[in-house]
């Protein structure tokens, strides 16, 4: 890699002025980074021509205006013999690099022993590949910056994490058939993620099922639902349809989205039908 006068939009993020968590983190981290660097006697440039990234992005970085990438913090360590101490900071400045909504998702995803999903328009977000997941967030309007759609993409495939869990929650999700045959990202996309959700229907937590859409009676016309459900008893849950979209974790709110969930659970294809279904479906190219 050659040497960049500036490097920022390439090898790191910005901070969100609205994430303060993820500020400080990011604040914390640039403190430390200057005083191994000040410790030691290395001004800017020399570890510029060290670590061959620009002069403008270490002072962005030891600022606390931008967060720097898992690369960057290989070099840093190693650079100023810090024994790992920076390399260890990857988990925490990763999570701040997402958005915050989507740290609040992946950690209730995390705690949950129980995620229920019935999407209408796209994939699940667990289920979506890398390929999907972007050309989403390339064809969101207004137009998002390349750091944006980046930022995006990867909080997304964060959140898969969750099927590493030693204890992995049951997962059970249905997808409208229309949401399937949607070719978003072109042919080669559309294969992978199918070929995906056949890959992760055959763990044994997690249950895929399919709504068709010839269906005459259909409990899920109000829109998605989520619903996570929590090891002491508690949930939360949210639909497009029931009160003004927003989350509720009302035992009484819950069970009208419970209600819901179950009915569309009951009146989509079996997951072995289903199997079947999105077979037919690649076999169809």
């Amino acid at each position: 890699m050659s040497v960049d006068s500036d490097g920022t939009e390439e090898h790191s993020w910005s901070v969100d002025p609205e994430d303060e968590q993820g500020a400080d983190i990011v604040a914390a981290f640039g403190r430390q980074m200057r005083a191994r660097r000040e410790a030691l006697g290395v001004r800017v440039a020399e570890l510029a021509s060290r670590i061959r990234y620009g002069e403008d992005l270490i002072y962005k970085v030891e600022g606390g205006k931008r967060i720097a990438k898992p690369e960057y913090l290989d070099r840093v360590d190693d650079a100023l013999e810090a024994g790992g101490l920076i390399k260890a900071m990857k988990e925490d400045l990763g999570r701040a690099r997402y958005p915050k909504t989507v740290r609040a998702l992946a950690k209730m995803e995390a705690d949950a022993v129980e995620i229920c999903g019935y999407h209408t328009h796209n994939i699940h977000g667990l289920l979506q590949t890398e390929g999907h997941a972007r050309a989403l967030f390339e064809m969101r309007q207004p137009t998002h910056t390349l750091e944006e759609i980046e930022r995006g993409v990867a909080g997304r495939l964060a959140r898969r994490s969750v099927f590493d869990r030693k204890l992995a929650p049951a997962i059970t999700v249905v997808q409208e058939e229309a949401s399937l045959r949607r070719r978003i990202g072109g042919t080669m996309v559309w294969e992978a993620q199918l070929e995906r959700i056949l890959c992760v229907g055959q763990l044994r937590n997690v249950s895929i099922q399919v709504m068709p859409t010839d269906r005459e009676v259909h409990a899920g016309m109000a829109g998605i639902i989520e619903l996570l459900k929590f090891g002491d008893g508690t949930a939360v849950g949210r639909s497009d349809g029931a009160f003004n979209g927003r989350p509720v974790s009302d035992r009484k709110q819950l069970q009208i989205l419970e209600l819901r969930y179950g009915m569309i659970r009951a009146q989509a294809l079996t997951p072995w039908e289903s199997r079947a279904f999105i077979e037919h479906l690649l076999g169809e190219t």
